[in-house]
């Protein structure tokens, strides 16, 4: 069973703290994640603002629109700097998600590096290498749009 990553780096037209404000708020990964996903946050605390030990819970349909529940915790934060979110429930054996923020002349850079482990041993490699980093990188690449869409680019 391998570990796998992926890193995106984008760069927006905006402060540092609109960028912490938006990404920050568990509410707004619906807004930056594939409508065919049908995500939708289920925690109740997901309007608070982030918070280590911070428990958030979705309900996702990456694929043929079956239904899996994802619970991540948020187990770092350094205000207006770089947060991290860990998968305790969901479909990877394990998931490690950086996210990494700062001020540049004309907006912010961000960068996203995610270290992931997908289950069934040597047929999990197989598949990560048949579909699921295709999809991971399929999802950046939306989000990465969106948020061209809604800040502009530099």
């Amino acid at each position: 069973m391998s570990l796998h990553s992926l890193k995106s780096t984008q760069k927006l037209p905006i402060s540092l703290d609109k960028a912490w404000d938006f990404f920050s708020s568990p509410s707004n990964l619906k807004v930056i994640t594939p409508d065919y996903m049908s995500f939708k946050v289920t925690s109740e605390d997901a309007d608070l603002p982030m918070f280590p030990g911070m428990i958030i819970s979705y309900i996702v349909r990456p694929v043929m629109n079956i239904p899996m529940e994802w619970v991540t915790e948020i187990t770092h934060v350094k205000d207006h700097e770089y947060f991290v979110d860990e998968q305790r429930f969901g479909p990877y054996s394990l998931w490690h998600h950086k996210h990494f923020f700062k001020a540049i002349d004309g907006g912010v850079e961000m960068t996203d590096v995610v270290h992931y482990k997908v289950p069934m041993g040597f047929l999990g490699d197989i598949a990560n290498v048949l579909f699921v980093k295709k999809k991971l990188n399929e999802i950046f690449d939306y989000r990465t749009q969106k948020l061209t869409e809604l800040f502009g680019t530099l």
